[in-house]
């Protein structure tokens, strides 16, 4: 008859012990109301909790339905009626089992950090601008549903009422992380994501969408084909990489220019120079903002958008310096590369990645982006576990 222990063979036993202490100790540090005194660091222990809750979750819940399934065993030497419910037992522990496992294999790093967003319209002018706006509400309404908050740091409208690029923050609320992805996500089924956060489930959203249909700028009713191009990075803390951020944005680094805001097509929206912008003389970047009403409220949205473009920069860096089998995300690293048609004349939405295709478009453009966002993180989750196999080897 099997034990408990048995179904903890093959995984790391040392390091789940050492992740229930550090559950403990995290679970003791965030009941001391001296660490939200400060602000970062509680979100960074807060992250590293949720985390570390799921694994020590998946391993309690093992080792509870292990138990239950040697009761069940027992009653039924004496009682046949007690089979049909140990053989549940053992599905469900082998279920769990291999939910522990992917919970185990190597993940991102960034999973659990909250996102930068930029929606620039590309190809197909003002058509291209308007649906810009409507990914825009698309991923206003998915963050909603989830509990995240979406804040507009910049944008540049067009003449049409689409929007030409917008530079978004979207946030998990502490409520908000570690949650899971939805029914059949990509470590689902067992309870829970492998991932949390923003990243997690925002990262393949990188790369073109093209749009299909019929725009209102067309009299012959012709379809058209638009694109627009999505950026997604994860969002630098004011204390992350320290020696590295401290030196890149040191003041030498940076020339800083104020102007006068302006609206489409150039009209004054401000009296006053109060719209930033500010140049990392080394590596070229450009980051401008001017939503906010004062000079300092944009200099401090540019410095965010400004640390998460460098910490970008590096994980590039890395990346391109990586072999292709660490490279986990699902061929989302050439950010030019089209990833997804939206399809109105078919009501369908493909993600050309994966192969996924969704039959409810105006769902989708009203934030129902489960699906599409599981089969990417599905695909994900077992590059993962191919390349950890492959590292067994």
């Amino acid at each position: 008859m099997a034990h408990p222990a048995d179904d903890l063979d093959g995984l790391p036993l040392e390091r789940l012990s050492a992740l229930e202490a550090e559950h403990a100790e995290l679970q003791r540090r965030m009941a001391d109301p001296a660490l939200h005194a400060d602000a970062s660091r509680a979100r960074r222990v807060g992250r590293r909790y949720a985390e570390v809750d799921q694994i020590v979750t998946a391993l309690r819940d093992l080792r509870g339905a292990a138990e239950d399934r040697d009761a069940a065993r027992e009653l039924a030497a004496e009682d046949p009626e007690f089979a049909a419910e140990a053989e549940r037992d053992a599905e469900r522990v082998a279920t769990l089992r291999e939910h522990l496992r992917e919970l185990l294999a190597p993940r991102d790093e960034d999973d659990s950090r909250d996102v930068l967003m930029e929606i620039k319209a590309g190809a197909g002018g003002e058509e291209s601008a308007l649906f810009a706006a409507e990914m825009l509400r698309m991923y206003r309404q998915y963050a909603l549903s989830r509990g995240w908050t979406l804040e507009v740091i910049d944008s540049t409208d067009s003449d049409l009422g689409g929007i030409k690029d917008a530079t978004l923050s979207i946030r998990a609320g502490s409520s908000a992380v570690g949650g899971g992805v939805g029914t059949g996500g990509a470590t689902g089924g067992a309870g829970g994501g492998a991932a949390v956060g923003v990243w997690a489930h925002l990262k393949h959203e990188g790369g073109v969408h093209r749009v299909q249909r019929v725009p209102v700028t067309e009299s012959a009713g012709r379809i058209h084909t638009s694109a627009v191009g999505v950026l997604v990075m994860p969002e630098a803390d004011e204390t992350d990489e320290a020696e590295l951020l401290a030196e890149q944005m040191a003041s030498a680094n940076l020339r800083i220019d104020v102007f006068r805001s302006s609206g489409p097509g150039g009209q004054s929206v401000n009296t006053t120079d109060s719209a930033v912008r500010i140049t990392h003389l080394p590596t070229g970047i450009v980051v401008s903002c001017q939503n906010e009403k004062s000079q300092l409220q944009n200099r401090e949205q540019a410095m965010r958008i400004l640390r998460s473009r460098l910490l970008e920069a590096r994980r590039a860096a890395q990346d391109a310096e990586a072999s292709a089998s660490r490279r986990s995300q699902v061929r989302t690293v050439d950010r030019s590369e089209r990833i997804r048609t939206y399809n109105f004349p078919e009501s369908r939405v493909t993600d050309h990645r994966t192969g996924f295709k969704a039959g409810n478009l105006e769902a989708v453009l009203a934030g129902d982006l489960d699906a599409l966002i599981d089969s990417s993180r599905r695909a994900e989750a077992e590059q993962r576990l191919r390349d950890a196999a492959e590292g067994e080897l």
